[in-house]
């Protein structure tokens, strides 16, 4: 398999990514042998030299392209070679290209195209004097003699093609402005220049004019390419999408028309033609079509970065502390069509389900005692949505007037993120798990298990359905789908699946498995029963040696024949560790989770050719703790009872809230009032802070002080500097300002920003967020 990886493709990507050429040669061959990125972050650390699954996924990425690029020049070589074209010089120049864009500018004199000016021009013979003009063997006013000669006639009383010296002319410059905008020096350093220098400009439609337009900001907006973020891209693309703007990138015209006039004429002689030629070449080729490709350019950048955040959120998110197995009321709130509830064991199974109505109290406090000491649930999970703290209300007021259980403690009621709860309703998946349940009251079972597990009730749901986006909807949704199935599949085998109680969603991500063998595995575990071993994933129809390999680490089995089953260890290890425990006298379920025990196991002794130092680390901490999440310990936010809503609230509060969402300019908090406040960037620490994830994640608790409440508009401004964002502290340079308020569809809405606040000057004053409106950020607050 080595033998298919280019030696030259190794050590590019080494030199690029600052590596050993060693590592990426091991690690392509792992990938080409059909080996999973987090198995070789995982199990081939020797092999890799312990790159982690980043640096994994940066080798494979460009790896990747560089492949696609070698193809890409075979290709452009034998189509120019077929030509009768292909002379050294360009060869060598094609040779050494080392973009896909540079290659792509070569190939262009070549390329198989409509019928353009210039080949009219040439089929009407000017090419000769266009080669005077080029060559310097004519001056303007020899260029003038010169086309006289190549003047036609009319043909059956047809008019000339050529029939005046301007027409001739016209036709050579034609001939030289195409060959001037295909040249791909010259076709480089324009595209340098206005990628560096250029302006992304955008202005209203004719008659889309108005105060109330979510566009507004961008009426008549300005910002250099080369630092215009995502969000701000994004939002005048969606602008130019609806009808409402028009945006172009406007290049440094005057610096571009005076290197190319220097350029074009040289020492030639003919300068007065060669400054036409110069013009035209810029004006009519190379100024829109360089455009085309700097759109595009600001597009893939804008996208990537809206992904990189999107991905970024979702695995905080996915990540989110478990309950972990305790038994759930799950309530999906509702005032008109009622709380729906849904009961879980500890496995996450449904026991029972009922429908309360909030306006009748007396029947809705009754049921809940009822279903308290029928069930003695440990947690009851809300989800956040309308009505959520009126649920709540009664909820508690009800559990206040029931006996306390033996042991004194009544269960805990969490308020639960409910995004995505919906969808996961309505979708296939839930039909098939639940196919006699009504759709509104799977809603209340998702919330209940994301309670005890949001990895595994998570996956089941599209990930842009979650709500921790920005703009998801307007970015290259299969690069999207790529990033978010890495990012999902890397947290699942991060954290590790129990075979016998996962869903084939949860097992689908495993690696190696996919959702054709997760469906087999579930109908194994259906057959036969509660799987007892690792090696029992053997008898799963389609389920090979290789897939074995790459899933059996990640795959779980509590309880199971062999004491390392519940654990990360690998069963290719298993013979190592038992060598482990009989030098030390014991077996291996005795050293299994005996700390002092693993502690006096001298690793050097275990190092062999295929074994090195990072895996037995590995190994030993396993031992220490098997199976243990990596997530951290669940502890809910505690929301103060007498907030509930907008109105309760008053600048100054110092409130306890959970980190929803993450965006370019801040993070998006709830405090338990039904909709989200915004913690601008500015606001987000006492220093300064240029990403919004460097100071707070997905899930996270935090303490706000709140800054202003317009309960008009809607909106709330949070705090999370140590003065509460008086401005009397160290103040925050750089960002965006003007953004605020609550965080509900990050994607669906659309507006400038206002400009960066100098790190010199004090905090602004916070900014009011306002129901219906839309931020200069480009969000729509509800």
């Amino acid at each position: 398999m080595t033998d298919t990886i280019a030696p030259a493709i190794v050590a590019r990507v080494a030199t690029e990514l600052s590596l050993n050429p060693q590592q990426v040669q091991r690690t392509l061959a792992l990938f080409a042998e059909g080996a999973t990125l987090p198995f070789v972050a995982r199990y081939r650390k020797e092999m890799t030299g312990g790159l982690d699954e980043v640096q994994l996924r940066d080798v494979r990425e460009r790896a990747e392209y560089l492949n696609e690029l070698e193809d890409r020049r075979t290709a452009v070589l034998k189509s120019i070679d077929e030509q009768g074209k292909l002379d050294d010089t360009l060869k060598a120049s094609i040779l050494s290209a080392d973009t896909k864009q540079a290659l792509e500018d070569l190939y262009l004199p070549f390329k198989p195209k409509r019928r353009t000016r210039a080949m009219i021009a040439r089929e009407r013979g000017l090419g000769p004097l266009a080669e005077g003009l080029w060559n310097g063997s004519l001056d303007d006013g020899g260029a003038l003699a010169a086309a006289v000669g190549h003047l036609l006639p009319e043909v059956d009383g047809k008019p000339s093609e050529v029939p005046t010296v301007d027409a001739a002319l016209q036709g050579a410059r034609d001939i030289l402005s195409e060959q001037v905008a295909e040249d791909a020096l010259i076709r480089g350093w324009v595209r340098e220049i206005t990628r560096a220098k250029g302006v992304v400009k955008s202005s209203v439609m004719t008659g889309k004019a108005s105060d109330e337009s979510k566009f507004k900001d961008y009426f008549d907006y300005a910002e250099s390419l080369g630092t215009i973020p995502s969000h701000r891209m994004l939002a005048i693309r969606r602008g130019e999408t609806e009808g409402d703007l028009m945006w172009r990138v406007e290049a440094p015209l005057e610096e571009i028309n005076a290197r190319m006039a220097r350029e074009v004429i040289g020492d030639r002689k003919a300068s007065q033609q060669l400054t036409l030629v110069a013009a035209d070449a810029y004006k009519r080729l190379l100024s829109p079509a360089i455009e085309v490709e700097l759109r595009v350019e600001l597009k893939t950048r804008a996208d990537d970065e809206a992904i990189t955040i999107f991905g970024r959120n979702l695995e905080q998110l996915l990540l989110s502390s478990p309950a972990g197995e305790k038994r759930v009321i799950g309530l999906d709130p509702g005032f008109r069509t009622g709380v729906k509830v849904a009961v879980v064991s500890a496995t996450g199974a449904l026991v029972h389900t009922d429908t309360l109505y909030l306006h009748q109290e007396d029947r809705f406090a009754g049921a809940i005692r009822m279903l308290l000491q029928r069930f003695t649930p440990e947690l009851i999970a809300i989800g956040n949505g309308t009505a959520s703290r009126e649920t709540e209300n009664l909820t508690k007021a009800a559990m206040r007037e029931l006996d306390p259980p033996v042991g004194g403690e009544r269960p805990q009621v969490v308020v639960v993120n409910e995004a995505g709860a919906s969808v996961y309703s309505a979708s296939d998946l839930a039909r098939a798990e639940f196919p006699e349940l009504d759709v509104s009251l799977r809603g209340a079972v998702s919330i209940a298990r994301r309670l005890q597990d949001p990895l595994a009730e998570l996956v089941k749901i599209d990930p842009k359905s979650i709500g921790v986006g920005q703009y998801q909807h307007d970015v290259n949704q299969s690069r999207l789908k790529q990033r978010l199935d890495d990012i999902v599949e890397s947290c699942v085998n991060r954290v590790g699946v129990e075979v016998n109680t996962a869903s084939a969603a949860l097992l689908g991500y495993v690696a190696g498995i996919g959702p054709g063998l997760a469906q087999a595995i579930v109908s194994l575990r259906d057959q036969r029963g509660r799987l007892t071993s690792r090696a029992d994933l053997k008898d799963v129809p389609r389920l090979g040696a290789k897939a074995f390999e790459q899933a059996a680490g990640f795959l779980r089995v509590r309880g199971g024949v062999h004491p390392l089953d519940s654990s990360a260890v690998h069963p290719e290890r298993y013979a190592l560790v038992e060598r482990m425990a009989k030098d030390l006298k014991a077996d291996v379920s005795s050293l299994v989770g005996n700390e002092s025990l693993v502690d006096s196991i001298e690793l050097t002794k275990y190092v062999s050719d295929d074994v090195g130092m990072p895996t037995l680390r590995d190994i030993v901490a396993e031992l220490k703790k098997p199976g243990r999440d990596p997530r951290a310990a669940f502890e809910p936010p505690a929301f103060r009872d007498d907030i509930q809503k907008p109105s309760d609230l008053l600048p100054g509060m110092v409130l306890e809230g959970v980190v929803t969402n993450i965006v370019a300019f801040g993070a998006f908090v709830d405090i338990g009032v039904h909709q989200d406040g915004l913690v601008h960037v500015s606001q987000l620490a006492d220093r300064y802070i240029k990403d919004p994830n460097d100071a707070v994640k997905v899930g996270q608790k935090v303490k706000v002080t709140v800054q202003a409440i317009d309960l008009a508009r809607g909106r709330i401004a949070l705090s999370m500097r140590s003065d509460g964002g008086s401005g009397t502290g160290k103040p925050q340079g750089g960002g965006e300002r003007g953004e605020g308020g609550t965080r509900r569809d990050v994607t669906s809405n659309t507006r400038g920003p206002a400009r960066p606040a100098p790190s010199n000057k004090p905090t602004p004053k916070p900014f009011v967020p306002t129901k219906g409106a839309v931020a200069p950020n480009g969000i729509r607050f509800k």
